[in-house]
């Protein structure tokens, strides 16, 4: 029987950081197998080789058939993977990412259950929001109050530069193509971006559940992140490209309008280098400081008294054995 064992998985050290990764890519009415450490995409074109490791997110949009084999290499290669609907714009579920500790995790379990510590995290992320501003004193309804006031600003100056009307928000999650040029834009980009942040949180070895600001849904801490950047990125994006449409297309809408808003975003990460800061920022809110996160061991043994000892050691009361069997890593 041929041997299919293909490539060997991987290091951690060996793959590329999260931070300097391509964003994401969408695909839709395709076949996604592997070769070798690629991706292969296969359509009514021909086929497309991705690198697997330098790729953050796939979003598999309708019409998508994955291998097994793809599968196997993506959990290997650390990429996360979102099931979206059609247009790419509605969340059906996801594939996990790549990590190899529970430190962060452990702290952001720690801060989302102390009240004291919960609000301290959901300040750092409205003084994100201000960064000229002392917002110390402010109570968590009023801090809701001016970020409510800062996105309906951002919303008029946007529709005041591209001369695009708005009069709010205004989408059917059902029928994509109902709502206005400028509210589609917004649905298509904060879809990638909140997927975007899913897998970055989930590759850091964090909970995508355990929100702040936003609680109770599966996606909270997803939604906390990604409203760090709307407002310097899918906002003024939508607005663009609504203008575009306005201007270029007469007033009608193409008919690949989604595809061109993720191409759209995609070059403003890039440019804003917003898979790096949202490492940095995910790191900044959750802990002390960005040292000593990377390496780090992946399992542990809790200690009620000095937090944690090593795995793969015997103990016992007076001493310790080296060399035991019980090692998980």
């Amino acid at each position: 029987m041929q041997n299919n064992a293909g490539m060997i998985k991987p290091e951690l050290a060996e793959l590329p950081q999260i931070s300097d990764r391509m964003s994401f890519v969408y695909l839709e009415h395709c076949v996604i197998n592997r070769e070798d450490s690629a991706v292969k995409v296969t359509d009514m074109d021909g086929d497309v080789f991705i690198p697997a490791a330098a790729i953050t997110t796939l979003f598999l949009g309708p019409g998508c058939r994955i291998t097994h084999r793809a599968m196997e290499l993506i959990g290997d290669s650390g990429i996360g993977v979102v099931w979206v609907g059609e247009h790419g714009v509605r969340y059906y579920a996801h594939g996990r990412a790549l990590n190899s500790h529970t430190r962060l995790l452990v702290k952001q379990a720690e801060l989302v259950s102390n009240t004291r510590k919960h609000l301290a995290v959901v300040r750092k992320m409205y003084q994100m929001r201000f960064p000229n501003e002392d917002v110390s004193g402010l109570t968590l309804q009023q801090l809701r109050g001016r970020e409510g006031s800062r996105v309906r600003a951002t919303y008029r100056e946007y529709s005041k530069k591209w001369n695009i009307p708005w009069t709010g928000r205004e989408y059917d999650p059902e029928d994509f193509t109902s709502g206005t040029p400028v509210n589609q834009a917004l649905s298509a980009g904060n879809v990638c971006l909140y997927g975007l942040a899913h897998s970055v949180i989930c590759a850091l070895g964090c909970s995508a559940g355990l929100g702040f600001v936003h609680v109770g849904h599966e996606c909270s801490f997803a939604y906390d992140i990604a409203d760090l950047y709307k407002a310097e990125t899918t906002i003024p994006i939508a607005f663009e490209m609504a203008a575009k449409v306005q201007n270029e297309f007469a007033n009608k809408i193409p008919q690949d309008f989604s595809g061109m808003i993720r191409r759209r975003l995609r070059d403003e990460i890039v440019k804003r280098r917003l898979l790096e800061r949202m490492v940095h920022d995910i790191k900044y809110l959750l802990s002390d400081s960005d040292d000593g996160e990377e390496g780090e061991k992946a399992v542990y043994l809790w200690d009620n008294k000095k937090d944690r000892v090593e795995n793969g050691r015997q103990y016992r009361e007076n001493g310790v054995e080296e060399d035991g069997s019980d090692n998980h890593e």
